[in-house]
């Protein structure tokens, strides 16, 4: 069985790792791969790695690094069909989708390719008499990234190519339930130029994360994940004196007003709820229908569920495929039951679903349930699996105070015709992103990403203009070249401008 190895300074290695987890098929239920799990040794000889590569990179001018750039994007779209199936064996997302978090990925590639502008300070001439001032931004060392199972490339591309971009080494921990298309990704950086040990991919468990958050050679943490170890890492990580931006959980919520066009409503929250089989951070798991809209909504919700086609996602013919273990499938499973137990109308029900050929795969069928309350489980909890509930509201003005008393403020969405609604609505909620007829309401590259509340530890968005604030830290200098001429006394007391 193939075992799946680090990649540090350069080449892939096993290191001081006599540890394995296994990595499954999730349409077969099957192992297919053991991946290394990291010791500290590793983290060292990783962090290491990364430390001497900063001593030239760090230095190294922005051309270079924006031809690296340039040349990894163009990897990236040579290599997307074999990556996406790389994805889809070890995720268990359609190919499709995979493509898509591929090119959502390299979009960053190509804002990185512009970072001499995202670096451009400031300058001000004869701030005071002969004197001027201007600020730069400068790389940190060595950064490192956390990142979850759900887009096992996206993710880590949000981080690194503006890290590296920046002049920083990088220090990879990705999910070790889908981790080969981590180390693709290394093997490309090295045909696009990037020096060894500018890129590293460590991959473990928890000895490895907390290896990362305690190292005294990290400078920074990015990190995506569930609340709980997003306000671990947070903790621990700025313990240690580190910048940290850590993203968490959701609950995200799309508003239908009776206004809405219900048919195209559907589709999309269709789409968004029960795409990547719902494990998306920004997907949609309860829709809020306003008023009269909520009877004609659940029975085309509930047809567009039952039509969607499960099955392997290395079949191009599917739309859905499975969870990605065993204990997500039972998980989701388990909040169908608990909302039936405490009042929701089960309307579609996926728990029962067997794919043909697959029945040992990690498959659970779309599902919907109907008049959910904010104080069910399946409401309160993030479910992270293809299951739609709706809660029903009297006005807009109730709409909004549900989301806001929930606890996570990641993404939200409205359907409606009138800009006005949408206008109110896009100032009053509590939410980081926000959708007006867009179900996941991700920004494109030259935007943050990153929402409110529990859904973000740390000031910083992630990619974008914030990413290069958090991956740099900024001088101003205040210069005067004075004449020959000592007339000019110096002064004790604190200076003024003139």
């Amino acid at each position: 069985m193939k075992t799946i190895q680090h990649w540090i300074d350069g080449a892939s290695t096993s290191g001081a790792s006599t540890r394995t987890a296994p990595v499954w098929d999730p349409a077969t239920g099957r192992q297919q791969a053991a991946v290394l799990l990291a010791e500290q040794a590793d983290v060292d000889a990783a962090v290491e790695a990364a430390a001497k590569a900063f001593e030239g990179w760090g230095d190294s001018s922005l051309t270079k690094r924006t031809r690296v750039m340039f040349s990894l994007r163009e990897l990236l779209a040579r290599h997307e069909d074999e990556m996406a199936r790389i994805i889809a064996a070890e995720h268990g997302k359609v190919v499709d989708d995979a493509k898509g978090e591929i090119v959502r990925g390299r979009e960053v590639v190509e804002y990185a390719c512009g970072i001499i502008s995202a670096l451009k300070g400031g300058y001000s001439d004869q701030i005071s008499t002969g004197i001027d001032t201007f600020d730069f931004r400068q790389p940190l060392g060595v950064v490192a990234g956390i990142t979850p199972f759900n887009f096992p490339i996206m993710v880590p591309l949000w981080m690194h190519p503006i890290a590296i971009a920046c002049g920083n080494t990088f220090v990879l921990k990705p999910s070790e339930r889908d981790p080969s298309v981590s180390d693709f990704v290394a093997r490309l950086y090295a045909d696009a130029g990037l020096p060894d040990g500018v890129f590293n991919v460590l991959h473990g468990d928890k000895t490895a994360v907390d290896g990362l958050l305690d190292h005294p050679d990290v400078q920074a943490i990015s990190f995506v994940g569930s609340t709980p170890i997003a306000k671990y890492v947070h903790e621990r990580a700025t313990a240690s004196g580190k910048r940290v931006q850590a993203l968490g959980g959701a609950k995200n919520h799309a508003v239908v007003m009776p206004d809405a066009d219900l048919e195209f409503a559907a589709d999309h929250l269709t789409a968004a709820a029960f795409g990547s089989a719902g494990q998306r951070c920004m997907a949609i798991s309860a829709a809020v229908a306003v008023g009269e809209a909520a009877d004609a909504l659940v029975p085309v919700l509930a047809d567009k569920a039952k039509a969607i086609k499960v099955g392997p996602g290395q079949d191009a013919t599917n739309e859905m495929g499975p969870v990605i273990t065993a204990q997500a499938r039972d998980r989701v499973a388990s909040f169908v039951g608990s909302g039936e137990e405490q009042g929701a109308v089960v309307v579609v029900d996926g728990r029962d679903l067997e794919v043909e050929g697959h029945e040992e795969g990690f498959f659970v069928g779309p599902s919907l349930l109907d008049r959910v309350t904010a104080d069910m489980d399946v409401y309160r909890q993030e479910v992270f699996g293809p299951l739609l509930v709706v809660v029903r509201a009297a006005d807009l003005d109730e709409a909004i105070a549900l989301i806001n008393a929930n606890p996570y403020g990641n993404g939200t969405a409205i359907f409606t015709g009138d800009g006005e609604v949408a206008r109110r609505f896009q100032r009053g909620v509590t939410v980081g992103m926000i959708g007006v007829n867009v179900p996941i309401p991700v920004p494109m590259s030259h935007y943050s990403f990153g929402g409110w509340k529990d859904s973000l530890f740390g000031g910083d968005h992630i990619h974008g203009p914030e990413g290069v604030h958090f991956y740099t830290r900024a001088k101003v200098v205040t210069s005067r070249w004075p004449h020959v001429d000592r007339s000019v006394a110096a002064a004790f007391d604190f200076p003024t401008h003139g």
